[in-house]
């Protein structure tokens, strides 16, 4: 084998690799579908109180949000590898802390490091592609990140399921920690490594403390029952004051070896973990920056995930998030232009296709969330009333069309500019979006049903690919991780923002058609008049979801129209067709 196939295959094998891992992280998204009620259960929070289950889904969404333009920074200095690997750590890491949860605060601590690790994967592997691809041949590689990422969102939901079909819910986050510990060594053992680097020595010391922190964790959380009921070891679980796990003997023990690992791994000259050399590059990513503005992000997260649609867009507490949120921006602004390496660099984003991929992605993601939770919803308003399970299921055929989508958008831009093609799609969303404000109360079930989802599904898979390869094409090699970070950063914001203000438009339309809805006492006579009373109230649901659809339909308008205009600069790559997947060497 010549030099150039080794490494044009080892550069396959990586990316390969890169796009499993994101397949699988995006599936954990999405995976708490189903196993939110155990979960729930689990860690003590009973199951009429869903509200506060809130946070379990939230400190996910936190961390794959805030925490990803400093992970992107980090990509570009540190190096693409480097970050896959500490990434899929954080995600294991996640799971680990997840699957052995105990309450609230265990649970979405796992949740949020599962978040930073899955969302680091994200700009880390966009960021790849540009360094394994020239921009003629970026297209094809690009739709197929994009539709492994959107492939996991298929995925999360039924692995989930099949998981509970057999065992409880902590069995997923088990398997999670298996996969990302085997991915990471494996992107590890597959990366090239420079030929001046020498070998690493291994570090007993930082191995004893580590398994030692994990021994004692993993005793904190479990508390087996027969150490608990020994006499001798049963003290180690006797708080010294209070009733918390860690104001133990044995939870004492467990912070202690962490504190001192955390300094082997700081003072020794080959420790385990180069704490003292990633410091270094938090540094040079610009921690303060990145704080400041995920404290932005998280403010605007907040505002919007503590919202009662049902009044406004935004709750009262939301309010003081957003100012919160507004402050920490106009900090995050002055301290960008005074600090001599900032988290953006100067000029990263000056093209237009630039920020303009950031404004884009921003309504591709309002719309498309109205996709992901009003198409279920609907099938549960009119066909699938009492069964989750079918209801979600409807989505498949949307999201089955996306990922096929994303290829296509991917090649077709080497013919087309991706400014068209995103329009186009973006115009095939609308269209679907259209068609589903005609759907009745049992057009579910119909095959003209399968026409809005799959035009939907094509339309947003089309549109993922020349959004990043606009951006890619227009900014520098060494941003291409921050750049890339800031791409899905926009299209999460973009998410939260659409969902709310679109499901506070659908429900006062809900609200202005049950006006027109007889109260229940002069209609529920007989069991006759309460089925027409029930379908009253579902014909209310329908008109809601309308009004949704009519919006996510105007909001993709918008990103086909910013497409056009934005991305007027950037050309096809007019690449032969035999040449778009070869891999340069």
């Amino acid at each position: 084998m010549t030099r150039t196939a080794e490494v044009s295959h080892t550069s396959r094998l990586l990316l390969a690799l890169a796009a499993v891992a994101v397949a699988f992280a995006a599936a954990d998204t999405y995976v708490v579908v189903l196993a939110l009620p155990d979960m729930m259960t689990g860690v003590g929070v009973p199951i009429d109180q869903l509200q506060r289950a809130a946070p379990i889904v939230s400190g996910f969404l936190l961390g794959y949000v805030a925490m990803l333009p400093l992970i992107g920074r980090i990509a570009d200095l540190r190096g693409r590898v480097p970050v896959l690997v500490m990434a899929l750590v954080l995600f294991a890491l996640g799971s680990l802390v997840t699957t052995f949860a105990y309450d609230m605060p265990s649970i979405v601590a796992g949740r949020f490091l599962q978040g930073v690790g899955g969302g680091g994967l994200v700009p880390a592997t966009l960021a790849l592609v540009a360094d394994l691809y020239p921009v003629e041949r970026r297209g094809v590689p690009l739709g197929v990140v994009s539709a492994v990422q959107e492939i996991g969102s298929v995925l999360g939901p039924l692995f989930g399921a099949a998981v509970l079909a057999v065992s409880d819910w902590r069995a997923i986050f088990a398997i999670n920690l298996a996969v990302g510990l085997v991915l990471a060594a494996a992107v590890r053992a597959v990366a090239p490594r420079a030929p001046a680097r020498s070998a690493r020595r291994p570090d007993p010391v930082g191995l004893l403390l580590l398994l030692a922190t994990f021994a004692g964790g993993a005793i904190v959380f479990l508390r087996p029952a027969g150490l608990m009921r020994d006499l001798t070891w049963g003290r180690l679980f006797i708080p010294f004051a209070g009733d918390g796990r860690w104001l133990t003997p044995i939870g004492a023990a467990t912070t202690v070896a962490l504190v001192l690992l955390l300094a082997w791994c700081w003072l020794a000259s080959r420790p385990l973990l180069d704490l003292r050399g990633w410091a270094r590059v938090l540094l040079e990513a610009d921690l303060v920056g990145a704080l400041l503005l995920a404290i932005a992000l998280g403010g605007v997260i907040l505002a919007f995930a503590t919202a009662d649609p049902k009044v406004e867009v935004f709750s009262p507490r939301g309010r003081w998030y957003l100012l919160g949120a507004a402050v920490a921006t106009g900090v995050l602004v002055r301290h960008l232009r005074r600090a001599p390496a900032p988290l953006v660099p100067r000029g990263a984003l000056r093209r237009t296709p630039a920020w303009g991929a950031l404004l884009v992605s921003f309504f591709v993601g309002a719309a498309l969330i109205a996709a992901l939770i009003d198409i279920p919803l609907f099938a549960r308003t009119t066909v699938y009333p009492d069964d989750q399970l079918p209801a979600a299921l409807v989505l498949v055929r949307f999201l089955l069309a996306l990922p096929v989508g994303a290829v296509a958008g991917g090649w077709l831009i080497r013919l087309v500019s991706p400014g068209v093609v995103t329009a186009v799609g973006m115009l095939m969303a609308a269209a679907g979006f259209v068609l589903m404000t005609r759907w009745g109360l049992t057009t579910i079930e119909e095959p003209v049903a399968n026409l809005a989802l799959v035009t939907g599904g094509l339309g947003f898979g089309l549109a993922l690919a020349p959004v990043n390869a606009a951006l890619l094409a227009s900014t520098d090699d060494d941003v291409h991780g921050v750049a890339s970070a800031f791409v899905v950063v926009s299209r999460m914001v973009g998410m939260l923002v659409g969902i709310s203000a679109l499901t506070t438009i659908g429900l006062r339309r809900y609200y202005s058609e049950q006006l027109a809805v007889p109260p229940v006492q002069e209609v529920c006579d007989g069991k006759s008049r309460c089925k027409e009373f029930s379908d009253l109230l579902r014909v209310a649901g329908i008109a809601q979801e309308h009004a949704v659809f009519w919006g996510a339909a105007g909001c993709a308008l918008v990103a086909a129209v910013l497409a056009l205009v934005l991305f007027r600069q950037v050309g096809p790559t007019r690449l032969a067709a035999r040449d778009v997947f070869s891999t340069p060497s």
